[in-house]
């Protein structure tokens, strides 16, 4: 047995009584799967829970697509959960504390135990998606195996604070996100935006490689207009706006809720699982989560514009599912968002203020939404599916770890 399974051994069989069974056959699958010879690429982080969004469908859609396309790399994920658990997936659960209020989140306690059982699988590379335990546990990862740690930076954990808490709460946090994120070998940016966050706070070594979108599974012959109706109770002169995604305050759904009710009617707010728990409001239709991409990409699909007012997007993952789903989008002239929406696939507010807000959803439907929507599929496919963003990727791992295996493709392989 090596220093790092008696370490992991030791913090979590005798620190943490009662969970000897789960623990100790996590460990004996981890140990047996470190047993393959093929460089492994790890990823950890806690921005992964049963209703998260943008990252979780990153990190399955990275999984799947490096098992088809780079069959001489191991992926695996860390990620917390309910209990230990080493699933045939890859997906290793730690079991973690769950967020109060935090929709099934979890937050793990110990950075060195974090980074011991992250360094257990013998990592080439590791990535972190979070500025929290899994990112500084993967940093300790690195340093006890050896391998470089790349960060992808997913959010904005100083501009949340502000939001949150006010903006004194801001530079603390920003300092602290800056000490970490200028340690990793290597800083990816989903967006210029991000990246010049991170500049202003003092990190360097940065590259931008955007986020994609799964192609075959958002898709516009998804719509089914006449089934969204009836399912809403609305007639066929409906004007139906969707959103989808988590009902956080920096999505700015009042803003969405504000404009639509300042348009009236024709215009309807389909809010796919960020209006649970709301009071109900005018004009405003809330349905629930829905975990299964092909059910969102329906709805989506079936309305008419997808609307999206976070001024402070890192990126927005669920914009580009609505324009590969053949809908046009309206945003904020700000923040990621703005990156991806240009005025042929959509049309962008001058500020989330809800009046400037509304304004921006009349100049859209003033044009031809069916073309625009027709361009946005069309500029979704050929600048943001998963396989150019992922090749992209790959080259970054290979440049960081010096593991050829990560650009080497499937057939390739099979040649040599």
């Amino acid at each position: 047995m090596s220093l790092v399974d008696l370490d992991v051994t030791e913090a979590d069989l005798r620190l943490i009584p009662g969970w000897d069974e789960e623990v100790a056959e996590t460990l004996r699958i981890l140990k047996a799967s470190a047993e393959d010879p093929r460089p492994r690429l790890v990823d950890t982080t806690m921005l992964y829970a049963p209703r998260s969004g943008g990252v979780k469908r990153y990190l399955e859609s990275k999984k799947v697509w490096l098992a088809e396309n780079r069959p001489g790399v191991s992926h695996s994920l860390v990620v917390p959960g309910a209990r230990h658990d080493a699933g045939a997936d890859g997906v290793i659960k730690l079991r973690a504390t769950k967020l109060p209020f935090g929709d099934g989140y979890r937050w793990p306690s110990s950075v060195k135990r974090w980074g011991a059982w992250v360094a257990s699988m013998k990592p080439a590379i590791i990535e972190a998606g979070d500025p929290y335990t899994p990112g500084q546990g993967a940093l300790e990862a690195g340093q006890r195996a050896g391998c470089p740690v790349v960060g992808f930076c997913h959010s904005d954990p100083a501009g949340l604070a502000a939001l949150h808490f006010g903006e004194w709460a801001k530079k603390p946090v920003e300092k602290r996100w800056a000490k970490l994120f200028g340690q990793f070998d290597r800083v990816v940016s989903p967006s210029r935006f991000i990246a010049r966050r991170l500049e202003e706070a003092g990190v360097g070594n940065i590259v931008i490689r955007p986020l994609g979108v799964e192609i075959d599974t958002f898709r516009p012959d998804r719509r089914d207009r006449d089934w969204l109706l009836k399912k809403l109770g609305l007639p066929a002169s409906a004007r139906l706006l969707c959103f989808a995604g988590r009902p956080a305050r920096e999505k700015n759904i009042d803003v969405l809720i504000e404009a639509v009710q300042k348009l009236g009617d024709p215009y309807h707010l389909v809010l796919v699982g960020a209006g649970q728990g709301m009071p109900a409001e005018d004009r405003v239709i809330a349905l629930p989560y829905e975990k299964d991409p092909r059910a969102v990409a329906r709805i989506i699909a079936s309305c008419d514009a997808f609307v999206h007012a976070n001024d402070k997007e890192p990126f927005g993952l669920i914009v580009l599912e609505a324009m590969a789903c053949g809908r046009p989008v309206v945003g904020v002239n700000a923040g990621g968002v703005a990156e991806t929406v240009t005025n042929e696939v959509g049309q962008l507010a001058a500020s989330a203020d809800p009046t400037e807000y509304a304004a921006a959803i009349e100049a859209l439907f003033a044009r031809d939404i069916e073309a625009i929507g027709a361009a946005a599929r069309v500029h979704t496919v050929e600048r943001f599916a998963w396989n150019r963003v992922f090749e992209d990727l790959c080259m970054v791992y290979a440049d960081v770890s010096g593991q050829p295996a990560f650009v080497h493709p499937a057939e390739e392989l099979a040649v040599h």
